[in-house]
């Protein structure tokens, strides 16, 4: 019998023992699971997301460079939105958080910048008009789908087309900047752009990459289009506007005033200068203005 109790004794003590050492484990793997998530929260607070508001047709090239950058800069993230220049005009506006906006053309620009010299209509100042300055050179270009079905040649001809009614011509609509560099051609023909979209020789893109889907998938007959998207889309391109048609398609870059974040914000528009990112516009066609 004694025997026996001290046996159930030693039981006993084996079981107190082995669940003392089991709530030992328990609380170390608490407490480096607390430390593992005190760590991933510190590294979460160190992490700087810069918000770029660019033009549709940067979306490839200026991706790639935001991805050089972020290399470059442990701890940096970037929070790309792309669209066309004008609906990010009223993004920024309206207050949204925005460090740099990159637009395909001055208008937009001007629009938001109060120290503009021309264009700044509104009154509206959003832009820190030290750090802006022209990045990039960029070609208007007439494109067809694969196999060119309405053989269009080239400006010319789809002019003399379009007055026949035997096209439909994609563009961008009037508050985009590739549509405004559209309207500007349509009047060096002297083509009656609400004639033609009444009669349906014309349909409309929100932004530059829209219309470049309408030729890629051949819902249009040809296209008006960035050099640069037409590279990207691997397009036909059959024609390019001259200066004499268009004017120049330049595209200013700048932080905001209300940038969240004002000294990456500066960081990266010089980093857009250097030959590193000078290389990924290049690929698309693009004619960097400044680089370092």
């Amino acid at each position: 019998m004694a025997g026996t109790s001290i046996t159930r004794r030693s039981f006993a003590l084996a079981a107190v023992a082995a669940a003392g050492l089991g709530l030992v484990a328990c609380g170390g793997t608490q407490s480096q699971s607390a430390d593992s998530t005190a760590a991933d929260t510190a590294s979460a607070a160190e992490t700087k997301t810069l918000v770029v508001f660019a033009a549709a047709s940067l979306t490839e090239s200026l991706t790639e460079a935001g991805d050089l950058f972020k290399a470059a800069n442990d701890g940096v993230d970037i929070s790309f939105n792309f669209d066309s220049s004008g609906t990010l005009k009223t993004q920024i506006q309206e207050g949204a958080d925005c460090d740099v906006f990159i637009s395909a053309g001055q208008k937009q620009m001007n629009q938001l910048d109060a120290s503009a010299t021309s264009g700044n209509d509104e009154g509206l100042d959003f832009i820190n008009h030290d750090t802006r300055f022209d990045i990039l050179e960029n070609k208007v270009t007439l494109c067809v789908p694969d196999g060119n079905p309405k053989t269009v040649q080239g400006f010319d001809d789809m002019a003399k087309k379009l007055q026949a009614h035997d096209i439909l011509l994609g563009m961008g609509n009037s508050d985009v900047p590739v549509g405004q560099y559209t309207q500007k051609i349509l009047a060096y023909y002297n083509l009656d752009e609400t004639e033609l979209a009444n009669a349906g020789c014309i349909t409309y893109g929100t932004n530059v990459k829209e219309v470049t889907s309408q030729v890629t998938e051949a819902a249009v007959d040809c296209g008006v289009i960035y050099k640069t998207d037409a590279t990207s889309a691997n397009l036909a391109m059959v024609d390019e506007a001259t200066e004499e048609m268009c004017g120049r398609v330049v595209y200013p870059a700048a932080a905001t005033k209300n940038a969240p974040q004002p000294e990456l914000a500066v960081s990266f528009l010089d980093f857009l200068k250097t030959k590193d990112a000078s290389d990924c516009f290049e690929k698309v066609g693009f004619t960097p203005l400044a680089e370092a």
